[in-house]
């Protein structure tokens, strides 16, 4: 499965643990990730990401074109919803093109730890019927 990875400054480190943990379930698959997350998440776990540009520059818009082409299966966005951001269009672009292309997305670690676990089960393999 294709799995997107996204994380806004304050969750980074967040990312970082949460892709630790799981790096026995994520080593499974393509991770694709913003430029300054995909890196930060090689650093600590030593898993191949493909990376975007940084968020900054257009990786998230990348993202959501990844998305839009229903290249993406998964999407787990650690987003900091206490902080406005610069680029709060582009999160809104994320969520609205996950909903409409029934990808599942987890915005907190613990949707994120529930998706992880249903992927690693198996229970995202309908993905497949979409592409």
């Amino acid at each position: 499965m294709n799995v997107g990875l996204i994380a806004h400054d304050a969750k980074k480190v967040l990312m970082q643990n949460f892709c630790i943990a799981y790096r026995n379930i994520l080593v499974k698959h393509e991770l694709y990730a913003t430029g300054t997350t995909g890196r930060l998440i090689e650093e600590a776990t030593n898993l191949n990401v493909h990376k975007y540009a940084p968020g900054i520059t257009g990786g998230a818009v990348q993202l959501c074109a990844d998305i839009e082409m229903n290249a993406i299966d998964l999407v787990i966005f650690l987003r900091d919803p206490l902080t406005k951001k610069q680029k709060e269009p582009e999160v809104n672009d994320i969520v609205r093109l996950c909903d409409t292309h029934n990808i599942p997305l987890a915005t907190n670690l613990a949707s994120a730890e529930l998706l992880i676990k249903a992927m690693n089960r198996g229970d995202m393999e309908w993905r497949d019927l979409f592409r």
